[in-house]
């Protein structure tokens, strides 16, 4: 595998080229919106554009935040044929931290918090919003570093409660908040492909769950692929109030069963597929995934930022990944979200001009600068890439991240 070696300003970066390709067994999961898991990633990037929104247009920045280690946990409901409801709340736990105030200014942090976690059940999942008990673990201290010398105040102790937008050096220039990194590949294979459209066809807005009430949001599927037989396991809830009793759900489970085999006969075209719904139901026991609200969040269960699909959107444990959880990260220095999305961004645009199997690793070290990471490592699959396009490339990427923080704020950019 011929590989160069360079600097770029004060980036070491190793490009291989000639590659092998990967193999095409296939081991891969997708979480849908309604699992618990992707509930709080989605909460977590959920308040930080809130909380960063709020900032920039009262202040002319995004003052320091993180919320990605956010928790959700599960309530109780009682499941009826024909009905069900709440008995205890779902809690969610905000932990974090965030500026309460710039320059003498209060920011109303769990006000803007309380309504974003009410507005976002509300959306998701509508059953859930009037059983919520937040709890606020967001506090203000600054990282360790803040070594005191004499009267004057360290500077880092200002981070998040800065006299100014000033005080956040940042705006001078920025720099990494961690030693992490963030990884990217490209392109998905047919079957990565068909999962991430399998679980969004059933647990977001669709043709098909537009005209089955029925169908649940708390979707999970393991799919594993040797390039000529597919198998999958899945998992499809249905609500309660929309079924009349065990025959129903059983009929109803027989719908997404076909469906599952109508999409594959699309996407995977002369492949074999075989499917595995709801592998514990015991319909003679009437124990069976039928929920209350479409998601076990309502029973027990629990999600944690970061345990949920990676920021292309998918688990994939025979590819390169990392288990940085992105979500409800600052978008402005935290490399455990900017640099994931920067890889595969780049990862993407190298697979597009090689043609070839891409892989891209962004290694930081904590306080250097962000736009210039410790080690580059970029992997690809064709033996004749022009290194100084590669190059090229991976400059132009490490030159977006201002720009990556606004698509971050704007919602511009969806993570898993």
């Amino acid at each position: 595998m011929p590989r160069t070696s360079t600097t770029i300003d004060n980036s070491h970066i190793v490009i291989d080229t000639g590659m092998a390709q990967p193999d095409v067994t296939t081991i891969v999961e997708r979480k849908g919106l309604g699992h618990p898991d992707t509930l709080a990633d989605h909460l977590a990037e959920r308040l930080s554009r809130a909380y960063s929104r709020y900032t920039v247009q009262h202040f002319g920045a995004v003052l320091h935040h993180n919320f990605d280690k956010l928790a959700l946990l599960g309530g109780a409901s009682e499941v009826r044929y024909g009905a069900g409801r709440m008995t205890s709340p779902v809690r969610v736990l905000v932990n974090g931290r965030a500026a309460p105030l710039c320059g003498g200014e209060r920011i109303p942090v769990e006000d803007i918090v309380e309504a974003e976690v009410r507005a976002f059940f509300a959306e998701r999942l509508p059953e859930v919003s009037a059983h919520l008990d937040i709890v606020f673990n967001i506090t203000s201290n600054s990282s360790p570093g803040a070594v005191l010398t004499g009267d004057g105040v360290p500077d880092r102790t200002r981070w998040f409660t800065p006299r100014s937008v000033e005080d956040l050096r940042e705006r001078r220039v920025r720099l990494s908040n961690d030693t992490s990194l963030g990884t990217g590949w490209a392109p998905e294979n047919p079957f990565e492909s068909f999962v991430r459209e399998l679980v969004d066809h059933f647990s977001g807005k669709s043709e098909f769950t537009l005209a089955h009430a029925w169908c649940g949001s708390d979707v999970k599927l393991m799919g594993y692929w040797d390039g000529a037989q597919a198998d999958i396991v899945l998992c499809v809830p249905q609500k309660s109030r929309h079924v009349a009793g065990r025959a129903e759900y059983v009929r109803n489970a027989e719908t997404v069963l076909a469906e599952c085999h109508r999409l594959a006969g699309l996407r995977l075209p002369g492949e074999a597929a075989r499917f595995r719904l709801n592998a514990r139901d015991v319909p003679e026991k009437d124990e069976l995934y039928l929920t209350y609200t479409g998601s076990s969040i309502e029973s027990g269960d629990e999600g944690v930022v970061g345990r949920g699909n990676r920021v292309n959107g998918l688990i994939t444990p025979l590819r390169p990944m990392n288990l940085e959880g992105a979500n409800g990260k600052n978008p402005v220095y935290h490399v455990g979200k900017l640099y994931n999305v920067a890889a595969q961004r780049l990862a993407n645009r190298l697979h597009e001009a090689t043609e070839g199997h891409a892989e891209v690793h962004l290694v930081s070290t904590t306080g250097q600068r962000l736009d210039q990471p410790w080690r580059i490592l970029v992997r690809l699959s064709s033996p004749d890439a022009e290194v100084d396009k590669v190059q090229a490339l991976v400059a132009e990427a490490l030159g977006e991240f201002p720009a990556l923080t606004d698509e971050l704020v704007s919602d511009g950019i969806v993570l898993s």
